[in-house]
C-alpha cells in the first residue's frame, strides 16, 4: 500500500537571498564543485540537483539572487516561486547581520503578502496563499573561517521573533565546512516544517498538531485503556517504521517521559500526555521528520490535514455492479465496534457511539435520527453489533467513498497495513448475474414505492424491529429512507436494504435512480378503493418491459378489504403481468415473511415473472442452477415466494 512517511512535495526550490559580498554564489558553487571557486560571477545559473544524491530523495533546485542583475520585481517573483529561502548574512559583517531583521525578513514577508492579494504571479506548484504568508526562512553564516567565535546567540534572538524560521547553521564556502548540511537544512525546512507542528514563542505543539497525534493515539490505543503498553507501541513502531522497538529502547524512552513528565508513564504504558511530549522532545532536537514520518504514516498532509489520496483512493466500478464490505472490512468493523462497547453489553450505547467517531471530523451519520431508525437495536434504543455491521453495509452500497474515508479515519490502513480497497468488494456486473440465472451479491437493494397514506414507511420499518405491532399507531417523522436488516435465503445470509421512495404528487415521474433497484416493492393500502391505481400505473410505465422483479403488496389487510376503482382487481392485474399474487400485509400479524421473499427475488433476477412459470421453465432453471444446488432449492423459490401470498392476513 501508498506508505505515506515522506512528504508529498515532489521538488524543493531553495532560493538564497542576502547582501551583496555575503557569499550566497560562493556557497552554491562549492556545493556543486565541491571545492571553493577561485573566480565568482555575479550570480550563479539555477541548478537541479537530482533526487538519488539528495538525503530526502527530492529533486531540489537552487536558484541564486544578485542585486546587480536583477530587479526587486523580480526578486518578488523568485521568493514567491521558492519553497525555502535561504538569507545568507556574513559572520564577520554585523550590518549583514542585523539586515536580516531590518530589510530581508520584512521584505520577504511583504512579498509573500503581496502574492495573497494578488499583486505578484506565481508558478501552478507554487504554494496556497495561507503557506505564503509564512515562507519558510533558514538563517546561513558564512565565512566562519574567518573567526573564532559563534553568532548563534544572536540569531537564536531572531528566531524568537520570527517563527517562520525553521532553522539556521553557520558554515564556510572556503572550507566547506557545513555546506552540505545548509541544503539539506533547507531541504527539511520544506519537507518536514517546523511551523505546522510547533509554536517557537509558546515551546509547545500547535493545536493542529496536538490534535492529529492525539487522533493516532487513540487509534493505537487498541484496547482502549488510554495508555499504550508496549505491545500497542511496538505495533506503531512497526507500522510507521518498519522496524521493532528494542526493549532497552523503549525502557530509555520510558524513561525519559517518566523524568520530564511524571504523569507520562502510568503501569509501565505510555499516557497522552507522555506521548505528547514524546514529540515534543523530537522537534526541540530537531527531528522533525520522526513526527512527520508519524503523522503521513495516518494520512496527515503538510497542511496537517488527511490527504484526499489516503482517504479516497481510486475505486473502479464498472456499470451494473455494486460495493460491498468484505470479510476483512467487516473483521476490522467488529473490532473497533467490541473496542469502544465498554462495558461489553453487545451494543453502543449515544456515549460510546460518541467516543467510537471521536476520531474522526464528525459523525457519518446522526445516532437519534438516523442509526437507530435505519438498522436493528436493542430495547433500550442503542445500536447493536448486527445493527452496526448493517449500516455501514449500508452506507458501502450507496456511498462508498463515505466508506472509506471514514475508515480511514478509524485507522483501517495503519491496523490492517493496506488501503481501504481491502475492506470493499466490487460485485461483478448485474447483466453477469442475469445470464448465470444468480446473483452472487449479498446485499440487494428493494425500491418501496406507493402513494401516500399506503403504509409503506410502517413497511419499511417493521424490518428492523422483532414485534411489528409496537409501530401500530405510531407517526414516522424523520426523513430517514433507509431500512436495512438480514434475512436468510437458503441459508445464506443477506442483506436487504428497503429505500422508501418519496411521493409526494401522483402524477410525479420518478427519477431512474428512484426506479432501478434489485427488486420493486409496489405498495397499496387494500383498505383504500383509490389506492391501487397509483402503484398499477408505475408499474406499466417504469417495471413492465424491465428486468427489475417487481412483487405488488397491498397493505392494512387487517382492515376490510374494498374492491379497487381500477379496470382490473390487483390479482387480476398480476395475473396479466405474470407477476406473484399481491402480498398482502399487516404490522398487525407480525408476518415477515414479505421481506425473505423481497430477497430472493433479488437473489434470482431471471426469475421476474415468477407467477407464471410453467414446468419447463422450473426444469431449466433446476438446470441452470445446477443438479447439487437444484436438488436444495429447486423447487422450494418458488414454495419461499407462494408462501403467505393472496391468503396472508
Amino acid at each position: 500500500m501508498g506508505q505515506y512517511t515522506v512528504s508529498t512535495r515532489k521538488n524543493v526550490r531553495i532560493l538564497l537571498v542576502g547582501d551583496a559580498g555575503v557569499g550566497k554564489t560562493s556557497l552554491i558553487l562549492s556545493l556543486v564543485s565541491e571545492e571553493y571557486p577561485e573566480e565568482v560571477p555575479p550570480r550563479a545559473e539555477e541548478i537541479t540537483i537530482p533526487a538519488n544524491v539528495t538525503p530526502e530523495q527530492v529533486p531540489t533546485s537552487i536558484v541564486d539572487f544578485s542585486s546587480v542583475e536583477q530587479t526587486e520585481e523580480t526578486l518578488g517573483l523568485e521568493i514567491n516561486k521558492a519553497h525555502v529561502v535561504c538569507i545568507v548574512y556574513a559572520v564577520d559583517d554585523d550590518d549583514s547581520l542585523d539586515r536580516i531583521t531590518s530589510h530581508w525578513l520584512p521584505f520577504i514577508r511583504s512579498k509573500c503578502n503581496a502574492s495573497v492579494d494578488g499583486d505578484a504571479e506565481t508558478e501552478p506548484e507554487t504554494e496556497a496563499a495561507g503557506e505564503c504568508l509564512r515562507k519558510p526562512i533558514v538563517l546561513v553564516g558564512n565565512k566562519v573561517d574567518l573567526i573564532d567565535y559563534s553568532t548563534m546567540d544572536s540569531v537564536l534572538a531572531i528566531m524568537e521573533d520570527f517563527p517562520e524560521i525553521e532553522s539556521c547553521v553557520e558554515c564556510s564556502a572556503k572550507t566547506l565546512h557545513n555546506i552540505s548540511e545548509m541544503f539539506y537544512y533547507a531541504q527539511k525546512a520544506v519537507l518536514h516544517p517546523t511551523s505546522p507542528l510547533y509554536m517557537m514563542e509558546d515551546q509547545e505543539l500547535t493545536p493542529a498538531c496536538k490534535k492529529s497525534l492525539v487522533r493516532i493515539f487513540k487509534i493505537c490505543d487498541i484496547d482502549g485503556d488510554n495508555l499504550l503498553n508496549d505491545y500497542e507501541l511496538n505495533l506503531f513502531q512497526r507500522r510507521c517504521f518498519n522496524t521493532p522497538l528494542q526493549p532497552q529502547i523503549l525502557d530509555e524512552v520510558k524513561a525519559v517521559i517518566q523524568k520530564n513528565v511524571p504523569d507520562g508513564i502510568y503501569n509501565d504504558a505510555v499516557t497522552l500526555k507522555g506521548f505528547l511530549f514524546l514529540h515534543c522532545l523530537f522537534i526541540q532536537r530537531g527531528r522533525n521528520e520522526t513526527t512527520w514520518a508519524v503523522l503521513r504514516r495516518f494520512g496527515y498532509n503538510d497542511q496537517l490535514e488527511m490527504c484526499q489520496e489516503y482517504l479516497r483512493p481510486p475505486l473502479k466500478i464498472p456499470p451494473g455492479s455494486s460495493t460491498e464490505l468484505s470479510h476483512r472490512g467487516q473483521q476490522f468493523l467488529i473490532a473497533v465496534f467490541e473496542r469502544y462497547d465498554r462495558d461489553g453489553d453487545g451494543a453502543l450505547s449515544p456515549e460510546e457511539h460518541k467516543m467510537l467517531f471521536s476520531v474522526c471530523p464528525a459523525s457519518p451519520w446522526s445516532y437519534s435520527t438516523d442509526i437507530r431508525k435505519s438498522c436493528p437495536i436493542n430495547d433500550n434504543g442503542w445500536v447493536t453489533l448486527h445493527g452496526w455491521l448493517c449500516r455501514w453495509t449500508l452506507m458501502t452500497l450507496i456511498d462508498v467513498v463515505k466508506t472509506m474515508e471514514y475508515l480511514a479515519y478509524l485507522g483501517f490502513n495503519v491496523h490492517e497495513n493496506d488501503s481501504q480497497l481491502a475492506a470493499i468488494h466490487v460485485t461483478r456486473e448485474r447483466r453477469i448475474d442475469l445470464a448465470k440465472r444468480q446473483s452472487s451479491r449479498s446485499v440487494y437493494k428493494c425500491h418501496v414505492i406507493g402513494p401516500n397514506g399506503s403504509g409503506k414507511t410502517g413497511l419499511c420499518r417493521g424490518f428492523l424491529v422483532d414485534d411489528m405491532q409496537k409501530l401500530i399507531g405510531k407517526e414516522f417523522k424523520t426523513n430517514v429512507v433507509h431500512c436495512i436488516n438480514s434475512v436468510q435465503v437458503y441459508g445464506q445470509e443477506k442483506h436487504l436494504i428497503l429505500r422508501d421512495i418519496d411521493v409526494r404528487h401522483a402524477l410525479d415521474p420518478l427519477q431512474p435512480q428512484e426506479v432501478n433497484c434489485d427488486v420493486a416493492c409496489l405498495v397499496y393500502d387494500s383498505s383504500n378503493p383509490r389506492s391501487f391505481e397509483y402503484v398499477a400505473r408505475i408499474y406499466i410505465k417504469y417495471y413492465a418491459e424491465s428486468k427489475i422483479p417487481v412483487m405488488i403488496v397491498g397493505t392494512k389487510c387487517d382492515m376490510d378489504e374494498r374492491r379497487q376503482d381500477y379496470l382490473m382487481q390487483p390479482a387480476e392485474f398480476c395475473d396479466k403481468y405474470k407477476l406473484l399474487p399481491p402480498h398482502l400485509f399487516s404490522l398487525k400479524t407480525n408476518k415477515k415473511e414479505l421481506y425473505t421473499k423481497l430477497a430472493t427475488m433479488a437473489a434470482f433476477p431471471h426469475l421476474r415473472q415468477f407467477g407464471h412459470m410453467t414446468e419447463e421453465h422450473k426444469l431449466l432453471w433446476k438446470a441452470g442452477l445446477g443438479v447439487a444446488a437444484a436438488t436444495m432449492i429447486g423447487f422450494i423459490v418458488l414454495k419461499t415466494l407462494n408462501v403467505g401470498g393472496s391468503h396472508s392476513r
